[in-house]
């Protein structure tokens, strides 16, 4: 409010110096003259707190000096002479009318800069810290009371020149008071209302890269943007343009930030999310380093180092290739080549046995475990004959079978890619690292550890002669599988597994069937090139031999192979085969092999036999494949029957046949299977159908098959449920499986053993062991079946024979 003037002591006693519009009617005024010129007294200032401004900064006062007064009057100072200032004209009006509020200084309208003189730095300080004392609290009581009696003694109600009732100074006060909390309310409501239009807009505004990249440093409200002003919106720090900084929407936007937390922008929030993924990625890859560290570390004979590990990480190569000579980079000795090192000796050697390479393999080994507890240990002798062999194979993994792994012969039918022949020439140079691949990631060492928790007691592994070598024209890849199947045999080793080698793909194809890696005719001892297709596998096995008659290999190599099912049935001359066969005894036996030799029954009878190739050798093993499935005979049988043909059918050949006196001698089944139809895709051929079905049309070369009629005993016949998931066997189904599997085990314990085929498939539960048995339908245990031949056999009346 005004300050109170010190009067001369000439002037008259009754002269009122109020101006005229706050002098009660009839008060004289006193004139200019009678106010003599004084020095203006220097005045100290102290910047207003903000608790002051609502109260005294806008109209309570016309000049800074009526502050001074007050804190001089209220410390109780002696007055000081004063020097008339020029007062601002007062917000109320001579109206009773309520005053208009205060219109806002807005960014474009307010805006100041800071000048370079000091009156101009003053006056710009004084606003901004006007602007501050907005929203603190109240001046304490004293200096709001001893203002209002100030107020009270010079200010009057009435006016000597209106006729209008004036309001007093306290009313204006509170009145504008009232007004400026009404004004600020009525922001506060529109910076609301703006943030929600504002997240509105957000969310249906597409932004092109330069908004949202100029939005980054920007903080614009809904209101504004609504009004076409976003352009005028700046962010400032205290510099040019804040000299008398008005409470504009940006003051707004920040005083709600410290109200509201702000939302997470969508680019924090990737960030964060991308942070938290990689810290992930990291956890896994330290965490699968260690396992392979743990893996490699483990070696000895404990069932536990290492196998579940192996199978769960991806192929990793750990080797030092340093002392790789330069001649041997770039080739099979190349150890910096290789996919998957696990368990190989990294140290380069460049020595051979036969020609074949030792790199990979240790210097010593150890021939001390045992399968179980019904088995002897490897360096053990294995009375064959009395204790039956109980075992594997490993089908579909060094040389495939598409009814295995059908996933690598998804290719359209044009392509006709139906073998690894034309699998491998449909990949060209990519075949190596494919089949590279498919030999670390299918078969692993936990495969083998399972395969003795199972209670089976021996491997058969098949391979291809391309392990050794190739010639002129093959498409197959030369060498790779060669160390898987060393690798293999020594997992067999640690885990006291016998093995029975066998090479199931010779020069030619001796069958023509896709298993022998070339489907088609039968080239070997067979056709234009069948002589000199069956020389080269004569010395494929010279190298072979000489190389299995190492110490090394005496205990854990229990059967070598000569060739795996030559289809003598449809050969020219069936005699070239069983000439072969010796010469080949005589070539392994020669190069140091003691283990038993296996040759096969080139799908001939048993009885047929009897009488053929005795006496050559004191260690020879005849094998013979049984599958009723391929039986058209066999294959229409009822469930029960098909259990009896099993037991009585097949124990009765196996035991004649096992008998020298009335049969060849030592017989053992290398392959079997559970399946009880041949409804497995790619089983017959890649595409083809079933004889089940009845829509098998293969015609192909010496597998050429032809049946339009179905086989189940009940037509029509169906594959749903043969093919179907395990989880949707009936219980009768499962129960008839294990029964039917069980039954073919008994019979051939009657005479050297068996081998089930196989071990693992991708799809196929009805041929895989190991599926089988996480299904339910072998026994947990192949020492100890539930069922055996002499036990009843239901009928399995409530199981449909047409499924």
């Amino acid at each position: 409010m005004p300050k109170e003037r010190r009067r001369s002591s000439t002037a008259r006693a009754d002269a009122d110096a109020r101006p005229s519009f706050a002098r009660p009617p009839g008060a004289k005024a006193t004139p200019p003259s009678s106010y003599p010129s004084q020095q203006p007294s220097p005045v100290r200032r102290r910047s207003r707190s903000r608790e002051h401004s609502r109260y005294y900064s806008e109209g309570t006062s016309d000049d800074d000096d009526s502050w001074s007064e007050l804190e001089r009057r209220r410390r109780g100072d002696p007055p000081q002479p004063q020097r008339k200032s020029k007062t601002r004209p007062s917000k109320a009006k001579e109206s009773p009318a309520v005053s208009p509020a205060k219109k806002a200084r807005t960014r474009t309208d307010g805006r100041r800069y800071r000048e370079s003189d000091d009156e101009h730095e003053r006056r710009g300080q004084r606003e901004r810290d006007r602007h501050k004392r907005k929203t603190s609290e109240p001046p304490i009581a004293y200096d709001r009371g001893d203002r209002d009696r100030d107020r009270a003694k010079y200010t009057s109600g009435s006016s000597a020149n209106s006729g209008t009732q004036l309001l007093s100074s306290n009313a204006l006060s509170k009145l504008n008071e009232k007004n400026e909390l009404a004004e600020f309310d009525a922001k506060r409501k529109a910076r609301k209302k703006g943030e929600k239009e504002y997240e509105l807009l957000k969310k249906d505004l597409k932004q092109t890269h330069e908004e949202k990249k100029r939005k980054k440093n920007r903080d614009v409200s809904g209101a504004i943007l609504e009004e076409g002003r976003s352009d005028q919106k700046r962010r400032r720090k205290g510099g040019g343009g804040g000299g008398y900084g008005s409470y504009d929407e940006y003051d707004e936007k920040r005083e709600l930030r410290r109200e509201t937390k702000a939302p997470m922008s969508k680019k924090k929030k990737w960030l964060i999310i991308g942070a938290i993924a990689l810290v992930v990625l990291i956890i896994i890859i330290v965490a699968a380093v260690i396992a392979s560290k743990n893996k490699k570390g483990g070696g000895g004979n404990s069932d536990d180092s290492g196998g579940a590990a192996s199978s769960a990480s991806a192929p990793t190569n750990d080797c030092d290739a340093s002392d790789t000579p330069e001649s041997a980079k770039g080739t099979l000795l190349d150890i910096s080549s290789w996919l998957d090192t696990t368990d190989f000796n990294c140290t380069y050697t460049a020595e051979t046995v036969g020609g074949l390479s030792l790199m990979g393999l240790n210097s010593d080994w150890d021939d001390s475990a045992q399968a179980n507890e019904n088995t002897p240990a490897l360096n053990k002798q294995w009375q064959y004959g009395k204790v039956p062999a109980r075992g594997t194979n490993i089908g579909g993994w060094l040389n495939l079978e598409p009814f295995i792994t059908p996933s690598m012969f998804n290719y359209p039918a044009s392509d006709n890619v139906v073998d690894e022949w034309t699998l491998c020439q449909k990949l060209g140079s990519n075949c190596a690292r494919t089949m590279e691949n498919h030999y670390a990631t299918f078969i692993t060492k936990s495969d083998f550890k399972a395969i003795k928790d199972a209670g089976l007691d021996h491997v058969r592994i098949p391979y291809g002669y391309w392990a050794v070598k190739t010639y002129d024209g093959d498409p197959f890849v030369e060498g790779i599988s060669w160390r898987y199947l060393l690798r293999a045999i020594e997992w067999c080793r640690e885990y006291g597994l016998r093995v029975n080698l066998d090479i199931h793909g010779v020069p030619g194809s001796q069958n023509g069937w896709a298993h022998s890696g070339h489907q088609g005719t039968i080239n070997w001892l067979n056709g234009p090139n069948g002589d000199e297709n069956g020389q080269r596998t004569l010395d494929i096995h010279d190298q072979l031999s000489q190389f299995f008659a190492q110490d090394r290999y005496k205990n854990v190599v229990a059967f070598y192979g000569l060739v795996n099912e030559p289809k003598m049935i449809n050969m020219d001359d069936p005699s070239k085969v069983i000439d072969w066969n010796q010469k080949a005894i005589a070539l392994v036996r020669k190069n140091g092999i003691e283990q038993q030799l296996v040759f096969h029954d080139g799908f001939l009878a048993l009885t047929e036999w009897e009488n053929t190739m005795k006496g050559v050798d004191n260690k020879l093993m005849l094998d013979t494949h049984q599958y009723q499935i391929f039986n058209l005979g066999q294959l229409k049988l009822s469930h029960a029957d098909k259990i009896n043909v099993a037991c009585s059918g097949w124990t009765g050949i196996m035991t004649v046949s096992n008998n020298p006196s009335t049969g060849w001698g030592p017989t053992i089944n290398g392959e079997w299977s559970q399946a009880d139809t041949d409804c497995t895709p790619n089983l017959n051929n890649v595409g083809a159908g079933s004889r089940w079905a009845g829509n098998l049309n293969t015609d192909t070369g010496a597998g050429a098959v032809q049946v339009n009629t179905p086989t189940c005993a009940e037509p029509p016949c169906s594959c749903a449920m043969a093919n179907a998931d395990p989880s949707q066997y009936t219980d009768s189904y499962k129960r008839f499986l294990q029964m039917y599997a069980e039954a073919q085990m008994h019979s051939f314990e009657q005479a050297q053993g068996w081998f089930y085929w196989t071990w693992k498939t991708e799809s196929a539960t009805q041929w895989s062991w190991k599926l089988g048995l996480a299904a339910g339908i072998l026994p947990e245990k192949a020492y100890a079946p539930s069922f055996k031949c002499d036990s009843d056999v239901p009928d399995f009346s409530d199981l449909p024979d047409s499924y």
